[in-house]
């Protein structure tokens, strides 16, 4: 017997399905798909290192890959302000290398601070593109997009990872805030937008807090020569 369609009149009746209703429908079939597809594969912190280029701006967060922005000019005058003046002062005292960005602190994530002090006795932790532990000193120059990491993931990472000092430095708002570790926890020991900061692991080094807001920036020399090293 050959089949054939039984035609309902009253189906024939019924309006025919809004759109919106269809488009729904649609929605509701494309976030099923992505609800039940599998999640992404986590890379190893082994991966990431292969995958990244010194010029990748990123972080390794629980196996993701997260980008970061690229850096105000701002952001980079003061960053290699700070470079300078540490890492003649480090070198010259022989206390050990500052490191600045991009590189990373592998810690529970990988992270990439702005600046990184690493003193002699901790020097075997360093390999060839990044450091496998804490570093003595890490420096945060907060921007509007990393303000939430600085204040929030990073500060109890570091504490948690064993930094023993931290510095966030907030050019926006010209304000400098310096912490030191006490138990796994930090502890606020200096803030505010002026005012002589005396650093806890670089014995003998003096950071006027009005330098770091001053446009143009001070002039390395001349900030050497107030540390009485030149």
């Amino acid at each position: 017997m050959n089949a054939t369609t039984v035609t309902d009149p009253a189906v024939q009746l019924l309006p025919p399905l809004p759109a919106t209703t269809l488009e729904e429908t649609a929605l509701r079939g494309r976030l099923l798909d992505v609800l039940q597809s599998p999640a992404p594969p986590k890379l190893t912190y082994a991966e990431f290192l292969a995958w990244a280029d010194e010029d990748t701006l990123a972080e390794w967060v629980d196996g993701e890959v997260i980008m970061t922005s690229p850096a105000s000019r701002r952001h980079q005058e003061l960053a290699g302000f700070l470079e300078k003046i540490l890492g003649v002062f480090v070198e010259q005292r022989e206390l050990g290398i500052v490191l600045s960005a991009p590189f990373q602190m592998k810690l529970e994530r990988g992270r990439e601070p702005d600046l990184l002090f690493i003193a002699h006795e901790h020097l075997n932790r360093l390999r060839e593109s990044f450091l496998d532990g804490p570093a003595d000193l890490v420096v945060e120059i907060i921007s509007p997009e990393s303000v939430g990491r600085d204040r929030g993931e990073k500060f109890y990472e570091y504490a948690r990872g064993g930094v023993p000092e931290y510095w966030l430095i907030d050019p926006q708002n010209e304000w400098a805030e310096f912490y030191h570790r006490q138990g796994s926890h930090y502890r606020s020991s200096f803030s505010g937008d002026a005012g002589e900061y005396t650093a806890l692991v670089l014995p003998g080094f003096r950071l006027r807090v009005e330098w770091l807001w001053q446009q143009p920036l001070p002039r390395v020399l001349d900030v050497l020569r107030a540390l009485g090293m030149i």
